[in-house]
């Protein structure tokens, strides 16, 4: 299946400008159209967290000074991202209307983050999101997790600095579990167009399920003839492990399933996904 749409949430940090850049590089590989999507904050939403005690006129001064932030960053959010397409010389165009090369254009809603991206996320073909671990992009963890459990599609979570490549040389890693099967699915295509893939998998990754060599079966049927390698974790960390097998393998892309576990024990007790996340230089193709 070829790429044509990517969504991608806008919030204008750093990590937001190098998800864009990663996302028109990937518009570029598959002559594809980017839709950066900017949510603003409604202003009516800050009312019910104002609490007690304060007066109307204080909560109308609070929801004007909201207004007037959102509007600010919205306008900044929209010349960044005219001044990285006019960079690239990317053609901003209507997503309907036909072109030869990539094209990008840039929406503006008012909302909650998390509900509205997840919604624009089932109609495109790959979410990027900037990396969730930015430090001052806090928000965007919250799209990643609306994207990955309400929008049955794959995101790519963007590295902190623009890959030079993307998809050239891939490392799937596989549990035998759902979560992993949705994420081969989700990067069957750029594996299809890969110059090399190879299979992680390891005993202390493993779930019940079909092994790595059943998956290379699979995926011979569709083209795609990986190499298997098996990894250890390092000092007990198997999200370490996984990570330095894909660099020793030099893969520009990691296509991993998330959360095996609930969102909640994720979070509190680590895990491999919570590793990759933090730690990881490449591009991280997610599914679920």
């Amino acid at each position: 299946m070829a790429i044509r749409k990517l969504l991608l949430p806008l919030t204008g940090t750093a990590a937001g400008e190098a998800a864009l850049a990663t996302a028109l590089s990937a518009a570029r590989i598959w002559n594809a159209h980017v839709t950066a999507l900017h949510v603003r904050v409604d202003s009516r939403d800050v009312a019910p967290l104002a609490g007690e005690g304060l007066s109307g006129a204080m909560i109308e001064e609070m929801m004007s000074a909201t207004e007037k932030e959102s509007h600010d960053r919205a306008h900044a959010v929209r010349a960044m991202f005219e001044r990285f397409v006019a960079a690239q010389g990317v053609t901003v165009a209507d997503a309907r209307v036909g072109h030869d090369g990539p094209t990008a254009s840039f929406a503006t809603v008012t909302g909650r983050e998390e509900d509205l991206v997840a919604q624009q996320a089932r109609l495109a073909d790959l979410t990027i999101v900037p990396h969730p671990e930015s430090g001052e992009d806090v928000s965007s963890s919250d799209a990643l997790h609306a994207v990955l459990f309400d929008s049955g599609r794959p995101v790519l979570i963007a590295p902190h600095k623009p890959p030079e490549t993307i998809g050239t040389r891939i490392c799937v890693a596989w549990n035998g579990t759902a979560e992993s099967a949705a994420a081969v699915l989700g990067v069957l295509p750029w594996m299809q167009r890969a110059a090399a893939v190879r299979v992680l998998t390891s005993d202390d990754y493993h779930r019940r399920g079909p092994k790595a060599a059943d998956l290379i079966d699979y995926l011979a049927l569709h083209g795609v003839t990986p190499d298997v390698a098996s990894f250890k974790a390092i000092d007990k960390d198997v999200g370490a492990g996984l990570l330095a097998a894909a660099r020793d393998f030099g893969a520009d892309m990691l296509a991993m399933g998330a959360y095996s576990h609930s969102r909640l024990r994720q979070l509190i007790l680590g895990g491999v996904t919570r590793h990759v996340l933090e730690k990881s230089s490449m591009p991280v193709m997610m599914n679920r």
